[in-house]
């Protein structure tokens, strides 16, 4: 099962990403934009994700994702549960919401640090 843990060993990696702790939730994020959220629990991980998109991926996989609080359904945002998914696609939904967080000009620089 994927923890918290590995989720900070992937999101610190990213360039400019900050660790910080806000109402008992561990945040990453690029300046004050936070891209990935871990639960206080650690059962399940917020991030960065197309709103317009967000019902599809719910509906495609129900199971694995879900809407955030009602609060925080405004953004740009959905949740995963850490147990439905493993190393690989955690890696891919943290770096993808990453992506969101920073200037498109940005993008390269993940692309030459797993080249």
């Amino acid at each position: 099962m994927i923890t918290g843990d590995d989720v900070r060993r992937v999101a610190m990696e990213l360039p400019r990403t900050e660790e910080r702790l806000v109402r008992d939730r561990v945040t990453f994020r690029v300046g004050r934009i936070v891209y990935v959220a871990i639960s206080p629990d650690e059962t399940s991980m917020g991030f960065a994700f197309p709103k317009e998109e967000r019902a599809a991926l719910i509906a495609a996989e129900p199971g694995k994702f879900h809407l955030p609080r009602p609060s925080d359904e405004r953004y740009n945002w959905v949740q995963v549960w850490l147990e439905a998914i493993d190393g690989p696609e955690m890696r891919e939904l943290v770096e993808e919401a990453w992506r969101m967080a920073v200037p498109k000009r940005m993008h390269s620089l993940l692309g030459r640090r797993t080249a």
